[in-house]
């Protein structure tokens, strides 16, 4: 989706940019409630009386009421940029002094040119020998962006940032000056259940529940059938932290005894095959 360099000090590193992931999200198109057709979003001129095509449509930054300048592709590919077909790095840090819960934003795969192998490993030695990531800037889709750039598998990924101005203040929000005294019990009894639910991070552990439970929906729907709907058990008020506790732990014991008899009747199982192949 992108072809430019990354801007190393004095060396330029000819790369290509990939999007890292796509949207698996259900979509749902408009429609007319009388006839169930689909609602077209049309782009209507009110002075012409006319609905104006893609090809057409312009671009216009707002100056004044009803004064627009008009910007085109020619113009952004001629920014006065240095970003605008450069990964401008501008220093490297400890990833650990971005708070990417709220920085980070959308992740794209960044493959060299064939001319940029060799910068392209020197890069990610550097950055695997410093154990930093490197911050730079980077124009797409008609804005700047601030990115961080990161060791990833054999290669490099880079991610965009939000500005500081963009992220909003929490001094609106409702949380208290003071933390309220928690009794050493229920701190023990809740490190207890962090303990018991603790695991090394898979993702291939976890699926997009929301997804499929739409998906069955549309099908029940297709094919006449009532949907099941599982039964839901309502969470009351916490009236005693310690009880709720406990019964956490509880669950969590059960639910990791549970999973390690279900892997070790899954191995048990695989074995025969593993031997077969073996012989």
């Amino acid at each position: 989706m992108w072809r430019g360099a990354i801007s190393f000090g004095m060396v330029a590193i000819p790369v290509r940019l990939y999007l890292a992931t796509e949207s698996k999200s259900v979509s749902f198109r408009l429609l007319c409630p009388n006839d169930h057709t689909p609602v077209r979003n049309k782009r209507w001129c009110p002075e012409e009386d006319r609905e104006i095509g893609w090809s057409e449509a312009l671009r216009g930054y707002e100056v004044g009421k009803d004064e627009y300048v008009i910007v085109d592709d020619e113009d952004l590919d001629n920014l006065p940029l240095t970003t605008t077909h450069t990964i401008e790095i501008v220093e490297f840090c400890p990833d650990s002094e971005i708070e990417a819960g709220i920085y980070l934003k959308s992740a794209y795969y960044l493959e060299p040119e064939t001319v940029g192998v060799k910068p392209y490993a020197l890069l990610r030695e550097a950055l695997d020998k410093t154990g930093t990531v490197a911050i730079g800037k980077i124009a797409l889709r008609d804005r700047e962006h601030l990115c961080r750039l990161a060791l990833h598998e054999q290669g490099l990924l880079l991610n965009t940032l939000h500005w500081p101005d963009e992220i909003r203040s929490t001094g609106e929000l409702s949380i208290p000056e003071q933390a309220p005294d928690v009794a050493k019990k229920e701190l023990d009894m809740a490190v207890m259940l962090v303990e018991n639910m603790s695991a090394h991070f898979d993702p291939a552990r976890y699926h997009d529940d929301y997804r499929e439970a739409l998906i069955q929906v549309v099908e029940a729907k297709v094919n006449n059938q009532p949907i099941e709907r599982p039964e839901v058990h309502e969470t009351g008020k916490v009236t005693d932290l310690m009880a709720a506790l406990k019964a956490s732990v509880e669950a969590a014991k059960s639910r990791r005894t549970e999973s390690a008899e279900a892997e070790e009747s899954e191995s048990e199982e695989a074995e025969p095959a593993r031997r077969r192949r073996a012989s």
